[in-house]
């Protein structure tokens, strides 16, 4: 107990917040205690004084917390236009917005929300021109706005929908299941789930769920031991029955699925490689074994369809830009795999099969382009998009209906209707949002990295804005896990752009725009060329006239926040401002908590080796933070309670630093949301409060005096 009152006490000691008229006048932060922790990584001696900060339920981290949002709201409430900014962003938001139509036994379903809905409501239609009616409304399973639905699964038979709801933005779901005739809960309930849909088989069905945490632990401690459960209709959790195990490895996902003609089963199990393997049962013959079809996880292998007894997959085995491949369900090992596409010269970034026909969309230098093929891969059409920009198709193996969603950064996201064999499409649905999406204009450049790789950007702003070396610029990237940047519409980044401001998207490496050689170009012991590429591209926006140091922002979240944590350490004199979002701070434990171990394939651990060690060591936010009077950027670190992902003690350790450091008088906060996690379900109220204040604190500190 000494211990905690030691440290209650610095906090309310430390409790001091002057503020004048000079935005980087100083601030007098909570001081935390350092603590001894220590440990030894090969010999070399790595304090972590700020440990205690990772049990985020102690009474001394709570009451770290509640003082550093009371400093951090106190700062952003001294910006004059903070509420009119609010106000703007609430106004921008407030538009119908629809999601693309599916059709599932014989009717018609899509999302919609009215405008300023927390969450958005699930409708289903007996015709498409028919009357809409509420399915599901989440609105109405919390007072805030706080639990979110994740996903839905229609039983084969089309009886029953089962849903997973999250809560406060966690990764834990639980499943419900209603019964579509009477839209009636029925008894059964799932709980402690994670990662997983309902896969509907027979009576019941199957499900991904870890063992009951311990209590106060359910948001941080490691995860282990993902299983797979059947749940028969009728019966309560208890009775589950126990599928698929792996205990040999505990730190690995299994998830299943099943087709629509239940004829199969597969299990796909990652976690530990760059991709997944892939097993299957055989659901036609009883008690048939679960067999392996892949052996190396290194690659991607994704049952999109069986049609008959042909299995269709969508992979990037001994093909980096990704291929399709078939195999008899008889014969689904992998050495029995036939191709049908082959790799091409662009990224195959999605696949489907819709009205007995592949629907293919591809990345062309980081936007996308789609096209129709046979089913033995003759392609018929391309599909006329309206921009660069992203596409997203809704349809059925056997169903004559077809619609894609496009969007691109100055273009809202609109619903197409598509004749799939006259290759013709029709507006659906174009949102009605206070923008004038002709007074600005996007252009992709490419820049020269440090190594003398090529990068691609693209740049939004204002039409004829006044290019002098003097604009406010925000720089966004990730950089990570094969994931790919392509250009979409945020309501949250019209207030920049509105007032000057440039918005730059970098496509970095470790990203999936080229395939998995761009993405190994960003991991493990090549991870620095991420932060290389970040930087050149602000060197490349100040040498071109765009913008100085003084004016740019850098924003980025999860492995982005990473990104930003490192480029602010390495070269604090680029960036003016910088946003690391729920980031991954401290790279050398990051493994310990909740699923952080999944991210080892792209980053490699501490424990690994000792040059492994050394790597991470050098690049760590946390780790690196300058202490010498080197003047670092204004810094809003923003996290949430509830996240199970990246959990905030990553930016409370971080935060403790940075603000214990001599880094300038520029200010260094940290932003907690309550009731949230990761990102995922966050209610609108809460996106349009952390982007009011996201924007507030980035165009205050950028010397931008905007208009509203």
């Amino acid at each position: 107990m000494k211990r905690v009152s030691s440290i209650l006490f610095m906090i309310a000691a430390g409790l001091m917040f002057t503020h004048c008229t000079n935005k980087n006048a100083p601030i007098q932060y909570p001081e935390a205690a350092m603590g001894s922790d220590t440990d030894v990584y090969f010999g070399v001696k790595v304090a972590d004084p700020y440990r205690w900060l990772e049990n985020d339920t102690a009474p001394e981290v709570e009451e770290w917390v509640k003082q550093q949002n009371e400093i951090t709201q106190t700062y952003l409430q001294k910006i004059p236009f903070r509420e009119a900014l609010n106000k703007r962003l609430t106004d921008l938001s407030n538009y119908e917005k629809i999601g693309t139509p599916f059709k599932k036994h014989g009717k018609y379903y899509f999302y919609r929300n009215d405008g300023l809905q927390n969450q958005s409501v699930l409708y289903v239609k007996e015709t498409l021109d028919g009357e809409a009616e509420v399915l599901l409304d989440p609105n109405t399973l919390s007072d805030d706005g706080t639990v979110a639905l994740n996903g839905i699964s229609f039983s084969n038979d089309g009886k029953y929908l089962a849903y997973t709801i999250s809560r406060s933005g966690s990764d834990w779901v639980e499943i419900y299941v209603m019964d579509l005739a009477t839209r009636q809960l029925t008894p059964d309930h799932i709980e402690w789930a994670k990662f997983t849909d309902a896969a509907w088989h027979g009576d019941g069905f199957y499900y991904s769920c870890y063992d009951r945490p311990e209590a106060g632990k359910e948001y941080s401690n490691k995860n282990e031991n993902h299983k797979i459960f059947y749940h028969k209709m009728g019966t309560t959790q208890e009775e589950d029955v126990l599928t698929y195990e792996n205990p040999k490895y505990p730190q690995r996902f299994y998830t299943a699925s099943v087709n629509e003609d239940e004829t199969v089963m597969f299990i796909s199990e990652d976690g530990f490689g760059a991709g997944n393997n892939l097993m299957m049962k055989d659901l036609r013959k009883p008690n048939a074994p679960v067999v392996a079809l892949t052996t190396n996880a290194d690659y991607i292998y994704s049952p999109m369809e069986v049609m008959g007894n042909t299995i269709y997959f969508y992979t990037n085995y001994q093909a980096p830009k990704y291929r399709l491949m078939k195999a008899d369900i008889d014969h689904p090992s992998i050495d029995n795999w036939t191709e049908v596409i082959p790799e091409g010269e662009n990224v195959m970034s999605s696949a489907a099969i819709i009205d007995g026909k592949l629907v293919l969309t591809y990345n062309q230098d980081c936007s996308q382009h789609a096209y129709v093929y046979t089913l033995d891969g003759k392609q018929m059409h391309e599909v006329e998009l309206p921009t660069l920009g992203t596409v997203w198709f809704s349809g059925d193996k056997d169903e004559k209906e077809v619609f894609y969603g496009f969007s691109s950064f100055t273009f809202p996201s609109c619903i197409y209707k598509y004749d799939i064999d006259n290759n013709k499409s029709e507006l659906y649905m174009a949102p009605k949002v206070d923008f004038k999406s002709d007074d600005y204009l996007t252009e992709q450049i490419f820049f020269t990295s440090k190594d003398g790789s090529k990068i691609p950007m693209f740049i939004t702003y204002k039409r004829g804005l006044n290019l002098r070396g003097n604009n406010p610029v925000l720089i966004y990237g990730y950089g990570g896990f094969n994931i790919s940047l392509n250009p979409s519409f945020s309501t949250m980044r019209i207030p920049f752009l509105e007032n000057g401001g440039i918005y730059a998207q970098v496509n970095l490496r470790g990203g999936g725009e080229y395939g998995e050689d761009w993405h190994q170009a960003g991991t493990k012991m090549n991870k620095q060329n991420v932060f290389d590429d970040f930087i050149a591209a602000a060197e490349y926006l100040i040498n071109e006239n765009y913008t100085n140091p003084q004016k740019v922002a850098i924003m980025g979240g999860s492995n982005g926040g990473l990104l930003v944590g490192a480029c602010v350490n390495q070269r604090p004199d680029l960036f003016r401002v910088a946003i690391p979002q729920v980031g991954v701070m401290d790279m050398l434990r990051y493994h310990l908590f909740t699923i952080g171990w999944n991210w080892a394939p792209d980053y490699g651990t501490s424990a690994d080796s000792k040059e492994m060690f050394e790597y991470l060591y050098k690049y760590s936010p946390l780790h690196n933070i300058k202490n010498d009077g080197t003047p670092y950027p204004a810094i809003m670190v923003t996290t949430a309670d509830h996240d199970d992902r990246v959990v905030p003690a990553h930016s409370f350790k971080y935060t403790a630093a940075l603000q214990a450091s001599n880094t300038g008088n520029a200010p260094k906060l940290i932003r907690i949301e309550t009731k949230a996690g990761h990102g995922g379900g966050m209610p609108l109220s809460k996106v349009i409060d952390e982007y009011t204040d996201i924007y507030a604190f980035i165009m205050y500190n950028l010397g931008m005096k905007p208009k509203f």
